[in-house]
């Protein structure tokens, strides 16, 4: 130990308990303009790949962010960034050179926001809080860091790497996956960590988001006469809901943390026409993907022998992207944890999070890169995909939770910032349990790893 170690390591820890404060006080003095953002993508809800409002409202936030100091240091925002309504705003810190001017290499840390919303009930799931959340983190952390480029003291330690903040705007959670786009794309190729939040019931640091797969089964008959000739028709509602009975009847076998649920979309035209279309569409989720791949061809085997009983054509059509399981990163979580403890957030406890979540893109991502996507409490008991829970996502309420959450993700990042073996620790979290996850899926019996798509996902970083 250096004789000054025992002073330094105090000194580093009061600093940067200084600038986490920083960052919060950057974010309150950001609220109004924050809720405005908020409350604007809110009030005109968009699909998938169609948010154009979401993402002007979204650009034009960070385009009107001027640096106190100089023009210069102002977001650098991309409007169209690989996909129309996805956005990327940069902002650079120089870090503090070492006592012989060496400069460490810098910490490329991202906050990703989501913005679409959900056919007839609007943002349901808060997308428009998340968006925010987003928004006010990297605000948060810029903040505190240009904090330190105006401050007369050295900072919160001799040497500190530079830092590049960058905000995503992530269109098409709901359907589609955008994320799993900007991956391809490689939009996540000059990031080391990544942080965003999804609004819920609770504070929770993780939650188990499985993966998912969809798939359109579209049947072909042909039509007859109902009453005066039908046996010289072939049915292809008889098709569909054959199909529909046999997933049923499948769910005595399946694990209990399996899903299956699904609608008939077209079921034909006219009661004395018999059927000669009929089109479904299914969603799959497990909490692997290895275990994907067993269901996704339990399921195809009953779409196929329902066209097999009635005579049908049968097509399977799956969606464009398969939604990976959100993979934990322990490190990363007990920081968040630690820090919005500090705020007043009241965490559930692990022994509640046996039960499953919903599916999310943000999965994808967190098999290339380290990250976090914890979810937290808006003021609403009100469940997602509900418009209890769209009129709770507007309220002023959901305001002081959705701040609260940015500044607990702001100062998470700072510990990644400036505790190196945080970030070390985050990284090596990161290759083992995604490794965990490349060796069960190899160790399917059903040879469908390939087929999921983890290989190239993997190969990005």
């Amino acid at each position: 130990m250096r004789p000054n170690e025992a002073v330094e390591v105090p000194a580093l820890a009061a600093r940067l308990e200084e600038l986490k404060r920083r960052a919060a006080e950057c974010i309150e003095a950001s609220s109004e303009r924050l809720a405005e953002l908020s409350r604007e993508i809110w009030s005109r809800p968009e699909l998938a790949y169609e948010e154009r409002h979401a993402h002007a409202a979204m650009t034009r936030f960070f385009a009107g962010c001027p640096s106190p100091t100089s023009p210069a240091a102002a977001w650098s925002v991309q409007r169209n960034y690989k996909l129309e309504t996805a956005f990327r705003a940069d902002w650079q810190w120089d870090g503090i050179p070492g006592e012989a001017g060496q400069v460490l290499p810098p910490i490329r840390v991202g906050f990703l926001c989501e913005y679409d919303a959900l056919p007839g009930i609007g943002h349901a799931c808060g997308h428009n809080l998340i968006a925010e959340v987003g928004a006010g983190a990297a605000l948060g952390l810029k903040g505190a860091l240009e904090n330190i480029r105006q401050s007369s003291a050295a900072g919160p330690a001799r040497q500190a790497p530079a830092v590049q903040v960058t905000v995503l705007g992530t269109p098409a959670e709901e359907d589609g996956g955008g994320k799993i786009e900007l991956i391809k794309a490689g939009a996540f190729d000059d990031l080391d960590v990544v942080f965003m939040a999804h609004p819920s019931q609770e504070d929770a640091a993780y939650l188990p988001d499985v993966a998912e797969h969809d798939v359109t089964v579209k049947y072909f008959g042909k039509a007859a006469h109902a009453a005066a000739y039908p046996w010289e028709g072939v049915n292809a509602l008889d098709a569909a809901v054959l199909a529909y009975n046999n997933l049923s009847l499948l769910r005595q076998q399946m694990k209990p943390t399996w899903r299956v649920h699904g609608i008939i979309k077209n079921g034909g035209v006219k009661p004395n026409i018999i059927p000669f279309y009929a089109e479904l569409e299914f969603y799959l989720r497990t909490p692997s993907l290895r275990e994907l791949s067993i269901l996704t061809e339990k399921a195809e085997n009953c779409f196929k022998a329902a066209a097999l009983a009635t005579g049908c054509e049968v097509e399977l059509k799956s969606g464009p992207n398969e939604y990976f399981n959100v993979l934990p990163n322990k490190s990363l979580e007990k920081a968040y944890i630690e820090n919005g403890k500090k705020l007043g957030m009241d965490f559930i406890q692990d022994d509640n999070l046996n039960g499953l979540s919903g599916s999310t893109d943000f999965g994808n991502v967190s098999f290339v890169i380290p990250g976090i996507h914890p979810y937290f409490y808006i003021g609403s008991d009100a469940l997602n995909h509900t418009e209890e829970y769209t009129t709770a996502a507007g309220s002023e309420d959901a305001q002081f939770y959705a701040l609260r959450t940015a500044k607990a993700l702001a100062m998470t990042a700072l510990d990644v910032i400036f505790k190196p073996d945080l970030m070390e620790k985050a990284k090596e979290d990161f290759r083992i349990v995604r490794l965990k996850e490349e060796v069960d899926l190899n160790r399917s019996e059903h040879g469908k790893g390939s087929g999921l798509g983890i290989g190239a996902a993997c190969a990005s970083r």
